[in-house]
């Protein structure tokens, strides 16, 4: 079983995208160009890591922020997945600060990441979308995803590492998406023997679950969608969720779950087909 640095490594390269902000409606607000590094030294026991940041003109010009850091270890914030991907954000959500997460997904030449945050009183604030190619390759960005694409069943496997217990534990998983109307989707979810089922109504690019009026789906660009609930609390128990078409028929879901304290409970990544 591959280990949490092992699995890092797997995002070694030069990556070369950008850091799009997102407006409450999922439409890309302004975007920065991005050169992030991760380059191995010390037989792999060392990470350099450098994210170069542009303005308008590119990376022809000189970075507007060029941050620098060194890694031999990894915090609790993050879990690394066999496949590369990863979750990371916030462990405890408490009065007065600030929540949030990241979301990332990788897949050959090509990474999707997403990032999440909340203002210090719980209240969803915005979503930052990182699109990421292999420098050298000729990966392609996906397109915007439509609910369309994911009507059908798919199954896979799904690791889920918990809080207490960095090992991560297997199990099958599936996903059903039904339309019963033009705007009305229906989902039933199912890792290992616990099933979840939720409908929602679409709104352009949102879908509102029923009787869950605070808790928004958005379909979003290359690929991805989002759901969360718009408002969290150290008082209740919630997840936080992104997913990514990586390709035709390949999805990758990954949840963070809270418990009713705030507190980080686990992280699941599902990888389906159909």
């Amino acid at each position: 079983m591959s280990s949490q640095w092992q699995n890092f490594l797997r995002n070694l390269g030069e990556w070369r995208g950008s850091f799009a902000s997102l407006d409450a409606g999922g439409a890309v607000v302004d975007t920065t160009p991005s050169i992030l590094t991760l380059e191995a030294a010390d037989e792999n026991r060392l990470v350099r890591f450098r994210l170069r940041r542009f303005g308008a003109e590119g990376y022809a010009s000189e970075p507007i922020r060029d941050t620098q850091e060194d890694y031999r270890s990894l915090g609790r914030q993050v879990v690394f997945f066999a496949n590369g991907s990863f979750g990371k954000g916030t462990l405890q959500v408490a009065p007065g600060t600030a929540f949030g997460g990241e979301f990332g997904f990788v897949a050959g030449d090509r990474r999707h990441r997403l990032v999440q945050l909340h203002h210090s009183d719980g209240r969803f604030q915005n979503l930052v979308l990182i699109r990421e190619i292999r420098a050298g390759s000729e990966a392609q960005e996906r397109p915007p995803l439509e609910a369309s694409q994911l009507i059908g069943r798919w199954h896979g496997q799904a690791a889920t590492i918990s809080a207490d217990w960095p090992e991560p534990d297997h199990a099958d998983c599936s996903l059903e998406v039904a339309s019963s109307t033009a705007d009305q989707l229906a989902f039933r979810s199912r890792l290992g023997p616990v099933e979840q089922v939720w409908s929602g109504r679409q709104q352009g690019r949102q879908l509102w679950l029923d009787g869950q009026p605070e808790v928004r789906l958005q379909w979003l660009p290359d690929g991805g969608y989002h759901l969360s609930p718009l408002q969290v609390s150290h008082r209740q128990a919630f997840a936080v969720e992104a997913g990514w078409l990586q390709g035709d028929g390949v999805l990758q879901r990954l949840i963070r779950r809270f418990d009713a304290s705030g507190a980080w409970h686990s992280t699941t990544l599902m990888q389906l087909s159909r």
